[in-house]
């Protein structure tokens, strides 16, 4: 029953006034490896609509630092979770997060959709692929606290609910998802980012098992070659396998938020400030 002490906490709070916290045991202590991988995979879902790998192509960040935009934006996210959004360092991600938008003329519901990938894949991934599912009180509490950063991030017209976020955000992709030149190659320069990752050796089956994991829709609106159907089972059943084997693992006791590992700062957050990242920031102190 030990393992279960945090989903205990998490049942005693109010998904509305305590969101921040909920939110923060779920992603930082309960599930950190898994919201990891789906806000990976969520990213990369944003780059399946024309208008937004357009602006990212513009800009040629993903062309020369892929892994340094990855890792700012992880970062600068577990920030406002480990910390809280109106927390000093909370209130500096946002400034950095707002003045790189800032820098661009972004559709608001671009805007708005991303925002929505940060509450809903999670959400997915996780009804998938995690030790034990996630209750109402974690999907609301995420709801509600990037329905705050959003906010706080003067995205305009915010739905108001859960379930109509959830249905902007299938109209959206429904609408959006088209292939686009533009899809293809941030979506290459993304794929070619998590191979990086792992030995030469292996490089192809990663790439292969990625795609696996993308649905239909995203594999048209990047312009992939789907791979065949087993690469994509065999993935989901090592993913079902390491759920069980998680499940069986002592509580987490420390979170793992900004401490996760990231290339691109090396041992932050000591050392860094939230305002140390962005496009425009050096790499290393």
């Amino acid at each position: 029953m030990a393992r279960f002490t945090n989903l205990r906490r998490i049942s005693s709070l109010d998904p509305v006034n305590d969101h921040e916290e909920i939110l923060r045991i779920s992603a930082g202590l309960e599930f950190p490896w898994d919201y990891q991988k789906s806000l990976e995979m969520a990213l990369f879902r944003t780059y399946c609509v024309p208008t937004i790998s357009g602006l990212l192509e513009r800009t040629g960040e993903f062309e020369r630092r892929p892994q340094k935009r990855y890792d700012d934006t992880a970062v600068l996210m577990a920030e406002l979770v480990e910390h809280g959004y109106d927390s000093p360092r909370g209130r500096e991600a946002l400034r950095v997060v707002n003045r790189q938008h800032g820098r661009y003329d972004i559709t608001n519901d671009d805007m708005l959709y991303v925002l929505s990938t940060f509450v809903y894949d999670p959400i997915d991934w996780l009804s998938r692929y995690g030790w034990r599912p996630l209750t109402d009180n974690e999907r609301l509490a995420s709801f509600h606290f990037y329905r705050a950063v959003g906010a706080r991030m003067g995205i305009r017209e915010i739905p108001a609910s859960y379930d109509e976020f959830l249905g902007f955000k299938k109209a959206y992709e429904e609408r959006h998802f088209v292939f686009a030149p533009s899809n293809r190659r941030i979506g290459q320069y993304t794929l070619d980012l998590f191979c990086s990752w792992y030995p030469a050796a292996v490089k192809p089956l990663v790439s292969r098992a990625v795609i696996g994991m993308l649905d239909p829709l995203m594999v048209r609106a990047f312009g992939f070659t789907e791979p065949p159907s087993w690469v994509s089972t065999l993935g989901r059943l090592a993913l079902r396998l390491r759920a069980l084997v998680v499940r069986r693992l002592p509580v987490r006791r420390s979170l793992k938020l900004t401490r996760a590992r990231n290339r691109t700062y090396p041992g932050y957050p000591d050392g860094y400030r939230p305002s140390d990242l962005g496009a425009s920031s050096s790499t290393a102190r």
